[in-house]
C-alpha cells in the first residue's frame, strides 16, 4: 500500500516477509552448504521479497508500488522452488496442500515480531525448526501465504490505482487546478 510515510511496518505481508527472510537464513546455514550458489540465491530471493516491499511502500506512485509488489511476489515464487526442490532432492516428503500440517500452519495468525529488532526468528515457528524436512515444508507452505497475501495485495493496489490513478495523472490534476485558479 502506498504510504509516503512507509506504512510497511504495518502491513501483514511484510510481517511474513521479516519471518520468511530470518527463518530462510537459518534453513540455509543449517542445511545448505554455505559455499553454494544456492544458499546465496535462496537468501538473497527472500532478501530481495522483503526489501521490495519497503520500496514499494515507500513509493508515492501507486504504479511503482505495483510493480515492486510484483518483484516481491516474483522473489517468492523463485524461493518456494528452492524449496520444493530441496525436498525432492533430498528425497522428502512434501506435505499436501490439505495436509492438516499444512492447514496447521496456513491458520496461524501473522504476528509482528518484537524480537526482529535483535535478529531473533518469530517463536510462532521454532516448533517446526526440529528437522529439514519439516523446516522445508514449513517454509514452502509460508511461501505459499506469502504468495497469496501478495496477490491479494496487488488487487487492492490495481483498485486503487483504477479509483484515485497514478502518480502523474495526481500531479498533472493539481497542476491544472492550480493553473484555473492563478492564472
Amino acid at each position: 500500500m502506498t504510504n509516503l510515510k512507509g506504512g510497511y511496518k504495518s502491513l501483514i505481508v511484510y510481517w511474513l516477509a521479516t519471518d520468511i527472510y530470518d527463518l530462510t537464513v537459518i534453513f540455509c546455514n543449517r542445511y545448505i552448504d554455505k559455499k553454494s550458489r544456492t544458499t546465496d540465491q535462496m537468501i538473497q530471493a527472500a532478501r530481495s521479497g522483503k526489501q521490495n516491499i519497503v520500496e514499494g511502500s515507500l513509493e508515492p506512485s501507486v504504479e511503482s508500488n505495483i510493480k515492486l509488489t510484483g518483484v516481491a511476489r516474483a522473489s517468492y515464487g523463485e524461493l518456494l522452488e528452492d524449496y520444493k526442490d530441496y525436498l525432492r532432492q533430498n528425497g522428502l516428503l512434501q506435505w499436501e496442500k490439505y495436509d492438516n500440517r499444512v492447514l496447521e500452519i496456513r491458520r496461524m495468525r501473522i504476528i509482528p515480531n518484537e524480537s526482529n529488532e535483535s535478529n531473533k526468528p518469530n517463536l510462532t515457528y521454532m516448533s517446526y525448526l526440529t528437522n529439514r524436512e519439516i523446516f522445508a515444508n514449513l517454509m514452502v507452505t509460508l511461501c505459499f501465504k506469502e504468495g497469496y497475501l501478495l496477490d491479494q495485495l496487488v488487487r487492492s493496489q490495481q483498485e486503487k490505482f483504477v479509483k484515485t490513478g497514478g502518480f502523474r495523472e495526481n500531479l498533472f490534476k493539481k497542476r491544472t487546478e492550480y493553473k484555473k485558479r492563478f492564472f
